[in-house]
């Protein structure tokens, strides 16, 4: 077994005698004794634990099983040109790992190896149900796969079939329509599945053609993040953007637009540029803002979109900042505290009906202190207050404030569990001031 597995048995047998002290109920036993068939993966689709029951249906040990790789321990049959076992068992696994939500499977045909006879096979059917076992912090530890066998009667029906067609009842026929039609919903959500892939996968590749900022090899002190959501085929419309203005003074500005897919995606690079534009254009924020809540109006996907834009003066020492409903930036000090900029504060872009100035505010800063940017992805859970989340967050990098750029963006990403998925994007910006 692998050192993962073994480490996972390990939590799982001291929440199971924590569990037993309380309820007197002896887990083990009781999923060993489960006559459904079950087997526990860890997140890299390897078998931790096995039922009896699981046993029983396929004709194996623990031994046999323990610590191998599922495909590796039930391959698609070689001699079945359509078998598609593996690949729709791997895809609803992998949705559980992303989504952390159950994924119930349409009846699949997936034949198993026989046992002592190598390169053969035995037609299997299988009702399959795969079920996350998630960590305190919301990740994926286990999946529990639990599969009902169901050949005898899929084989009983054909045969009916073949044998009976004339005395075909009612019942038989809908059976076999409903087959069908769960045959069908299959393929049809696999390809709809494929095709919110492929259309994500080109909005991430277009946001991160988009977002290059080719100053920001000038600045070895500056870290930037962009992650994309993993719990929705969607992507949505965060940026990060950092501009020299001179020697001693660059802009550097986040902004999230509402909405996902390759619609969010071209909005945002259009209010990207449009921000770029106005920062260099006026050297004020609060203004670069207003011009950009007014461009906002002039088409659709773009209302709504909060943005902050922050001009740092090296040689005054001073941050000036406004802000467009989004939330605040953060100034860490070397102690370990952090002050919140949220004294420039506006409606997001073209919320207001009339067009009224944006403010502006500045904050001192001192040399070692770190400016930290960054979209709502990063602090927002579904059912909690957002101060809770800044609490976290700023308990974060008041723990690794002595951590460079780099590496401070990375602990972030980690420590706040967005390295397991999220619902949103995330886009970063640290600067060591």
């Amino acid at each position: 077994m692998t050192n993962h597995g073994l480490i996972a048995l390990d939590r799982q047998d001291g929440a199971e005698r924590e569990a037993r002290a309380i309820s007197g109920i002896d887990y083990a036993a009781l999923f060993a004794a489960t006559p459904t068939p079950n087997v526990v993966l860890d997140p890299d689709l390897v078998i931790v634990e096995v039922n009896q029951a699981y046993l029983d249906a396929t004709g194996r040990t623990r031994e046999d099983l323990l610590g191998q790789y599922i495909f590796d321990a039930f391959p698609d049959n070689p001699a079945d040109p359509e078998a598609e076992g593996v690949q729709n068992l791997s895809a609803s696994l992998h949705r559980v790992l992303n989504s952390r939500q159950p994924d119930v499977m349409p009846l699949q045909k997936y034949d198993i190896p026989i046992m002592n006879r190598p390169g053969q096979f035995e037609e299997r059917w299988w009702s399959t149900i795969n079920t996350p076992i998630l960590a305190a912090d919301g990740h994926v530890t286990q999946i529990i796969n639990r599969v009902e066998d169901v050949t005898a009667f899929v084989q009983s029906r054909v045969a009916g079939d073949h044998l009976l067609s004339e005395r075909i009842t009612e019942r038989d026929a809908l059976e076999a329509e409903l087959y069908e039609r769960a045959r069908e919903l299959q393929r049809l959500n696999e390809e709809l599945r494929q095709a919110h892939a492929r259309e994500r996968q080109v909005a991430v590749t277009l946001q991160e053609a988009m977002l290059q900022s080719p100053d920001l090899a000038q600045h070895p002190d500056v870290a930037v993040r962009y992650l994309p959501a993993t719990e929705s085929l969607n992507v949505c419309g965060d940026w990060h953007d950092l501009i020299d203005l001179s020697d001693d003074c660059f802009s550097v500005a986040v902004g999230d637009v509402v909405g996902h897919g390759l619609d969010a995606a071209a909005t945002m690079g259009m209010l990207r540029s449009a921000l770029n534009a106005a920062v260099r254009a006026t050297q004020r924020p609060a203004q670069a803002l207003e011009s950009l809540g007014l461009y906002s109006r002039s088409f659709e996907g773009a209302l709504n979109t909060t943005a902050v834009a922050a001009l740092v003066n090296r040689r005054s020492q001073v941050i000036v900042y406004s802000s467009a409903g989004h939330p605040p930036m953060l100034l860490v000090h070397p102690d370990g505290s952090c002050d919140l900029l949220d004294q420039a504060t506006d409606p997001p872009l073209g919320a207001r009906p009339q067009h009224v100035p944006r403010p502006q505010a500045s904050h001192s800063y001192s040399p070692g202190d770190t400016l930290v940017l960054y979209t709502d992805g990063l602090i927002e859970r579904r059912g909690e207050d957002i101060d809770a989340g800044l609490a976290r967050l700023t308990g974060v990098l008041g723990r690794h404030r002595t951590l460079d750029p780099e590496p401070l963006a990375d602990a972030l990403l980690t420590h706040l569990g967005a390295i397991h998925g999220t619902r949103d994007d995330i886009a970063i910006v640290i600067v060591r001031l």
